[in-house]
């Protein structure tokens, strides 16, 4: 002990100087032969891959911006293409009620013509039954007449039943 009473922090000796520094330089030649050399190799390996980390945030921005981008031109694209149909359905709609303006149009001249037919045909056959009637009435005339013959006097007669049948004809003219 007593060789501890003698050291002192303050004075230290010659020898225990020599083997600290000895001792100090062998452990940090060991370390750095050792351990630096990973530590750095180790250090440089963590900065190349924060490095390229960083950079692939930098190229993944760059891509959400391009993205981005890319998904408004789609919106945009997607809003004309809307227009585009609605412009379609709208002038297919305008068409549609065209052609069934132009059919409804043609059905009606179609209706109108066959009125117009029906009604040729009837006048048609409204002559011919006055052609009958005046036939029936000359037959019942004739048929007068030959009473009168035998009873006489039907020269009056006939012009009197000329001139009904000719005031008939001319009221049914007009």
């Amino acid at each position: 002990m007593l060789f501890l009473a003698d050291f002192s922090v303050m004075n230290p000796s010659f020898g225990l100087l020599f083997w600290t520094t000895l001792v100090f330089i062998l452990v940090w030649l060991v370390l750095g032969k050792f351990a630096f050399r990973p530590i750095t190799n180790a250090l440089k390996e963590r900065e190349t891959s924060i490095d390229s980390a960083l950079k692939a945030a930098e190229q993944a921005r760059a891509e959400m911006k391009n993205l981005k981008s890319d998904h408004e031109k789609l919106l945009e694209e997607a809003r004309r293409e809307r227009i585009r149909i609605v412009n379609e359905a709208q002038a297919l709609r305008d068409k549609i009620i065209d052609d069934a303006k132009t059919k409804a149009d043609d059905d009606a001249r179609k209706i109108t013509e066959s009125a117009k037919e029906k009604a040729g045909d009837r006048l048609k056959e409204m002559e011919i039954a006055l052609f009958n009637e005046i036939g029936k009435l000359s037959l019942v005339i004739a048929k007068q007449i030959l009473q009168k013959e035998l009873e006489g006097n039907h020269d009056a007669f006939v012009q009197q039943k000329v001139e009904e049948m000719r005031q008939r004809r001319q009221a049914g003219n007009k």
